[in-house]
């Protein structure tokens, strides 16, 4: 399997599709040098690498937000095709035919994928760091570090989702035209609807808030039917780890934040925002097991023909 990894690893990185993954990078470089790192500066917080993140100062969209919503692009582009294409230029009963298990060459594609994901958000997180670095003079804490870290995982599983999803419309569907289209369609529907279906559902649960308990009442079942969708838990995710002291609220309904703005003065210890953030992680990686389980038992099962 081993020089099947590197194979397809070579591919990712010599195809056209290469020039999307360095113009992500790419994006980071030109998006942290238009950042107003001055006006970030002067705000006096105490997480400057954090919010370079999140910032929209000087720039029409954060980092974050440009992630959340175009990441999944990059994921499904590297696995659309992953299966479907290997059959529909004859190419996959040819491979089957070598000494080599069927398992190893869907588990090399999903791993050659998964790091060359990895390897285009480190180089992104790194050359906005960088270049944050150069232009004001001064290093992330040992703080900082740790939650950057801990985005960067969270942001590799988000992306892995939408890997595992294209992955398993190239095992289900024979045109790649189609799986593209299905994955895109899913994608839709799972970071788009799933978010206004979730504030619909709490306006009918609690159509009049007159209360505190009620507000509270209306947030929680908005954020709960958010967390079905992988975009609701990457951005929770995301606002505990570069939000030390309102990340721990959780949007929570701001007739609440006048009692909670005492409560939540002192920052979260980055081993606490970690632990909260566990569960995020662990829920995306179960359902990337989900979606690789149903297309590997697929992919074993189907009958290849030369």
């Amino acid at each position: 399997m081993t020089a099947l990894f590197f194979k397809e690893l070579s591919d990712h990185f010599g195809r056209r599709r290469f020039a999307l993954l360095l113009g992500l990078v790419a994006l980071g470089l030109v998006w942290g040098a238009f950042v107003d790192l001055g006006q970030l500066a002067s705000s006096g917080r105490q997480f400057f690498f954090l919010d370079v993140f999140r910032t929209t100062a000087g720039v029409p969209i954060s980092l974050l937000s440009f992630l959340s919503f175009f990441g999944p692009v990059i994921g499904i582009a590297l696995g659309f095709d992953a299966i479907n294409g290997e059959r529909t230029q004859g190419t996959l009963a040819r491979l089957l035919a070598q000494p080599l298990h069927r398992d190893s060459v869907y588990n090399a594609k999903f791993l050659a994928a998964i790091l060359t994901l990895a390897l285009v958000v480190a180089s992104m997180m790194i050359v906005v760091i960088g270049l944050t670095m150069f232009r004001m003079g001064i290093a992330p804490t040992g703080e900082e570090v740790i939650r950057l870290v801990g985005l960067g995982l969270v942001t590799t599983a988000y992306l892995a989702f939408w890997l595992a999803l294209a992955i398993t419309a190239s095992v289900l569907f024979r045109n790649t035209v189609t799986s593209a289209l299905a994955s895109i369609g899913l994608w839709f529907a799972l970071g788009f609807l799933i978010t206004l279906l979730g504030g619909v559902l709490a306006d009918r649960v609690v159509p009049d808030i007159e209360t505190a308990d009620d507000a509270v009442r209306h947030v929680n079942i908005e954020s709960w039917a958010n967390r079905v969708s992988p975009s609701g838990l990457y951005s929770e995710a995301t606002s505990i780890l570069l939000d030390p002291i309102g990340g721990r609220a959780l949007n929570l309904f701001t007739i609440e934040q006048g009692r909670l703005e005492g409560l939540l003065s002192t920052p979260v210890s980055a081993a606490q925002s970690l632990q909260l953030v566990w569960p995020h992680i662990v829920v995306l990686v179960g359902m990337i097991a989900i979606l690789l389980a149903a297309s590997y038992v697929r992919f074993m099962r189907e009958e290849i023909r030369a």
